[in-house]
C-alpha cells in the first residue's frame, strides 16, 4: 500500500496538519509528515513545534498515494517557494495523481502554479484571486477528480473525511467521524 505524505513548512496551520494526520491514521491510512527543510523540527503558525517523520526526498515522495498541503501563513508561502515540491506537484497533477490542499495552500501553492487549471476549487477567503484558471466555489471542501481542496481550519474534518472516502470508502470515513463523536460533518 502506498504511503501518503503531509508537507510541513515553518508557519503551517496546526489544526489542518494534526487533524488530517490523526484522522487518516484512525482510518488505517499510512501517512508521514515531511519537513521541507533539512531539519525535522518545524514550528507552526501558533508556535507549536513538532518533529516531522522525515525531510523532503522527491524520490520517496514520488510514489505517494496523497501529497497533502496544510495552509497557514507563512507556511503556505514557504511551500509555494519550495521549487522541488512545485515541480513534483505539477508532475503529479499532469499524471492524475492525488493532491489535497487546504486554507491558503490551494491558492498559493496549487493555483499560482497552474495546477488547478480547469478544476473546481476552494480556499481561504481572500486568496481566491490566486486560483489561476480554476473555478472558485467557496465551498468548505471541493473534490474535482484527483484534487481535494478545503477552505480553512474549521473545515479540516470535512477535508480529511474527503481524503479518507476517496482513498477507501464513505463507510470508513463515517466510522472515523463517529469514533470522534463528530456529527453532521
Amino acid at each position: 500500500m502506498k504511503i501518503s505524505y503531509l508537507l510541513l513548512a515553518e508557519g503551517f496551520e496546526e489544526i489542518e496538519a494534526f487533524t488530517t494526520v490523526d484522522m487518516l491514521r484512525r482510518a488505517g491510512i499510512e501517512i508521514k509528515t515531511v519537513s521541507i527543510t533539512s531539519d525535522t523540527k518545524v514550528k507552526g503558525a501558533h508556535d507549536i513545534t513538532v518533529r516531522a517523520d522525515m525531510t523532503f526526498d522527491e524520490n520517496v515522495l514520488s510514489d505517494a498515494k496523497w501529497i497533502i498541503l496544510p495552509g497557514g501563513l507563512p507556511g503556505a508561502k514557504h511551500l509555494e517557494e519550495y521549487t522541488p515540491l512545485i515541480e513534483m506537484l505539477k508532475k503529479r497533477a499532469a499524471s492524475g495523481e492525488n493532491i489535497a490542499a487546504i486554507c491558503a495552500a490551494p491558492a498559493l501553492v496549487l493555483g499560482k502554479n497552474g495546477i488547478l487549471k480547469g478544476k473546481r476549487a476552494t480556499c481561504y477567503p481572500g486568496f481566491e484571486q490566486y486560483l489561476t484558471d480554476a473555478t472558485y466555489t467557496a465551498q468548505p471542501v471541493e473534490i474535482d477528480g484527483n484534487i481535494i481542496t478545503g477552505n480553512g481550519p474549521a473545515s479540516t474534518i470535512k477535508f480529511a473525511s474527503a481524503i479518507i472516502e476517496k482513498s477507501m470508502d464513505k463507510e470508513i470515513a463515517d466510522a472515523v467521524k463517529k469514533g470522534m463523536m463528530v456529527e453532521n460533518v
